[in-house]
């Protein structure tokens, strides 16, 4: 998919691929961009090039009927000053994407994750037997995000000061420089989060005015952020065989709805009380490998699913998948040899959650 921001990015920017996407990772090559990065999306406030999050329309007489089927949360209710993070799930319960869905007059409209539209595109074809219109707007919409402790104030400089204090998961309709634009408050990192979707031919003006008032943030530090806070990443959670309970996403999840593709599956697995869980660890040296074993002493216990060097922590920060009963915090293991110490989530807090809008 074509990142319609490219050319509004400095130079020296590192794009990295991200399923059907080229995106930002960095916005320097310096070996500080992403401290840099971060400590914009933590301590102040950053602009990040939503491009890689693929948009869908679901429209028509069958659309809401549709949607409450392949969504795991309930959107039945979903008007249009509303939006919320929902899971849509495979038959076997396995992630397919994690989506932002946004209520609209004519029906739906879906926020894919980082380079998965392309997958939940084909998902939503394949299985839409009500005959509802699914349409992929990315060819005439484009996201612009703004994240951290400030962002509340870049958005009152760029738009409208009231916006700002949106109560979460809110949306309105408003203009920008004269075109109509989609507000939404949300945010992934745990700090103050907005969102703006505008016409694809209005983002690079809405991108170059924003990166006057906050710092641009790629891929890696939002990502970075995102675990911080234990928001759930399929790309690197979702292992083959993983159901939505082992990896700790089953609050995306409204098990009370009659009926969704995958409910079946995650009852059972919920039901049943098997599997494993997903622990957060940290180490203070090496970055373990996905699939490194996690030992308590000579036994296995489970392995690792991702890692990364935490600027925050200024050490590894990662999650592992172990046995259930071993899914508690303070346990001292090793991985690949070195000492490894779990942790419960947050593993940062962030500034927003003491930083009020004024």
């Amino acid at each position: 998919m074509t990142n319609v921001l490219a050319a509004t990015h400095p130079e020296g920017t590192v794009y990295g691929e991200i399923g059907d996407a080229t995106v930002p990772l960095r916005f320097s090559a310096s070996p500080e961009a992403l401290s840099e990065e971060y400590t914009a999306l933590r301590e102040r406030a950053a602009v990040i090039d939503l491009g890689g999050h693929r948009l869908i329309e679901i429209t028509g007489p069958a659309a809401v009927e549709f949607a409450q089927r392949v969504l795991a949360r309930d959107v039945e209710y979903l008007t249009s000053d509303r939006c919320m993070m929902s899971l849509v799930l495979d038959e076997d319960g396995r992630i397919v994407d994690q989506v932002i869905a946004f209520g609209r007059e004519d029906g739906i409209l879906l926020e894919s994750s980082c380079g998965a539209g392309s997958r939940l595109l084909e998902h939503l074809r394949a299985r839409n037997d009500e005959g509802a219109e699914i349409a992929d707007r990315s060819e005439d919409l484009a996201i612009v995000g703004l994240e951290g402790p400030y962002a509340w104030g870049v958005v009152g400089r760029l738009i409208d000061a009231e916006l700002a204090s949106l109560p979460f998961e809110s949306v309105a309709e408003t203009t920008w420089d004269g075109v109509d634009v989609v507000f939404a408050r949300t945010g992934f990192t745990g700090e103050y989060g907005y969102q703006m979707i505008v016409p694809r031919e209005s983002a690079p003006g809405l991108w170059s005015l924003s990166v006057e008032h906050a710092r641009p943030a790629g891929q890696e530090a939002l990502e970075l952020a995102m675990l911080e806070v234990r928001q759930p990443m399929p790309r690197h959670e979702a292992t083959p065989g993983a159901s939505v309970i082992e990896i700790g996403a089953n609050w995306l999840v409204d098990i009370t709805k009659e009926s969704f593709v995958g409910r079946e599956a995650v009852l059972e697995a919920f039901e049943s009380g098997a599997g494993r869980s997903t622990v957060g660890f940290t180490c203070a040296v090496g970055v373990p490998a996905p699939g490194t074993r996690l030992m308590a002493g000579d036994q296995v216990i489970g392995e690792v699913v991702h890692a990364v060097h935490s600027v925050g922590l200024n050490a590894t920060l990662g999650l592992a998948r172990v046995d259930r009963d071993l899914a508690a915090a303070g346990l001292e293991l090793s991985a690949g040899g070195v000492g490894v110490t779990t942790l419960t989530s947050p593993y940062i807090v962030p500034k927003s959650w003491s930083v009020p809008i004024i």
